[in-house]
């Protein structure tokens, strides 16, 4: 597990008791459970970008029946989260309905807590990030985002694991990552209308802000974050294989939903932009899914000898 990393994790139990024990496991495995209301939860599933896995009690709908019914419609609605069964009885799908068991990944019991730890760590936590990557395209973001909204003020969260598939807003922008460690993407989402009325407020385009306006400045910080991540990151090596694979991008517009063919967890930010003069928010979600290629043992950060840059004028002595 990489550290300063964790994942958020909805947890579907009842009971109190195991909800104290679960919150305890959370709190020592960087994990971060969140709650929802029955009648709330699938349109939260339909909407929440940020889970890893669903932590469902075998009891949560009251009957066997019920609750294999409930696993089901989850599966059916987000089939890339891992739902994780609390028994009472065996750490085992053995037993359970058919239903429940095709939709369940694994099962566990609170007198064995270890077993969800090697299952977190099997489905969430299964890749490695360097400290210094993850760091680094931090700072990396929060300086291009404060070049480039300078009226705001920038805050993010600790990074976390997802598993989720969901698209965040209406326009969201993709860049290659290649490298001899890495082959994937970049990419960044967020909601056209704030950034709108934060172009408009000061006066940033004249004769106002259209869509086209976000998706340029969208470009325009994409490319940033991804010339300063190569230069720092990458350079001018070339990937370890000559015959590179590909795989198929799918995205339906109408769900909301991207894939890019793997079930690995993706390394995701989520960055605020705040106008401190109205109160208004810009969210945007930055994630890095490795797809095609990872070898984090093969990781370098480049460091620049100041004397290549004064030879080339990118800096002067003083």
């Amino acid at each position: 597990m990489t550290e300063g990393l964790v994942s958020k994790v909805l947890v579907l139990d009842g009971s109190q008791v195991h909800q104290d024990l679960i919150k305890q496991f959370c709190d020592a495995h960087a994990l971060v459970p969140l709650k929802v209301r029955k009648n709330r939860l699938m349109s939260v599933l339909r909407s929440n970008i940020d889970l890893g896995a669903i932590m469902f009690a075998e009891d949560y709908g009251g009957s066997p029946e019920e609750s294999a019914e409930i696993a089901v419609r989850i599966h059916t609605v987000r089939p890339e989260l891992p739902i994780i069964l609390r028994r009472t009885s065996e750490a085992s799908l053995d037993g359970v309905s058919e239903s429940l068991r095709r939709v369940c990944c694994a099962a566990y019991t609170a007198a064995d807590m270890a077993i969800l730890g090697k299952v977190m760590d099997e489905y969430i936590f299964s890749l490695v990030y360097p400290n210094a990557l993850v760091r680094g395209i931090s700072e990396i973001t929060e300086s291009v985002l404060s070049s480039q909204f300078k009226q705001l003020t920038p805050r993010w969260e600790t990074p976390y694991i997802v598993r989720d598939r969901v698209i965040f807003g209406e326009v969201f922008s993709l860049i290659p990552l290649e490298s001899a460690w890495c082959r994937g993407y970049m990419m960044l989402q967020t909601e056209e209308q704030p950034i709108l009325d934060t172009l408009n407020a000061y006066a940033v385009s004249n004769g106002g802000a259209s869509f086209r306006t976000v998706n340029n400045l969208l470009g325009e910080v994409t490319n940033l974050i991804w010339g300063a991540f190569k230069n720092r990151y990458v350079g001018d090596q070339l990937s370890a294989s000559v015959n590179q694979i590909q795989v198929p991008l799918i995205v339906n517009h109408k769900h909301k939903y991207i894939s890019f063919g793997t079930e690995n967890p993706q390394l995701c930010f989520l960055y605020t932009l705040t106008d401190e003069n109205s109160g208004n928010t810009v969210r945007l979600y930055q994630r890095f899914i490795f797809n095609l290629s990872w070898s984090p043992e093969d990781f370098r950060e480049i460091v620049h000898d100041s004397s290549e840059l004064v030879d080339s004028g990118e800096l002067e002595l003083f």
